[in-house]
């Protein structure tokens, strides 16, 4: 399969915004999708996923400030951040799976991205 490719990572004041892209193509209709991210020393944790229809789930640090979509004909997942603090910052992952519904947990998932690095500033 083709591989997952995120972008839109940088570094941002907190308060900042940003705004991840994943080409997904082939994945994104009728596949479970979802964002984790990592920070050094940490475990991957799930950030927001997104059911093969459409149904989003969300990590409790993320609700309110974070929102999952995608776009199926433009073949892309997008993560919209809002609101980022510096504990946001890390490595975020884009993540697909042949699965109808989706969880947060890492090891269900079996398609990764190389990540996008985002870094947040006081």
């Amino acid at each position: 399969r083709v591989p997952l490719v995120e972008s839109g990572g940088g570094s941002v004041q907190a308060g900042g915004s940003l705004r991840l892209s994943c080409l997904a193509p082939g994945y994104t209709y009728n596949w479970s999708m979802g964002w984790f991210r990592q920070a050094p020393g940490k475990e991957r944790e799930g950030v927001a996923v997104v059911d093969s229809d459409g149904r989003t789930k969300y990590a409790d640090f993320a609700g309110g400030r974070f929102t999952i979509s995608r776009d199926i004909p433009k073949d892309t997942l997008f993560l919209q951040m809002d609101n980022l603090t510096p504990e946001d910052s890390g490595m975020y992952y884009c993540t697909a799976d042949q699965a109808l519904v989706a969880t947060m947990v890492p090891t269900f998932f079996d398609h990764w991205g190389q990540g996008t690095q985002v870094t947040v500033s006081s």
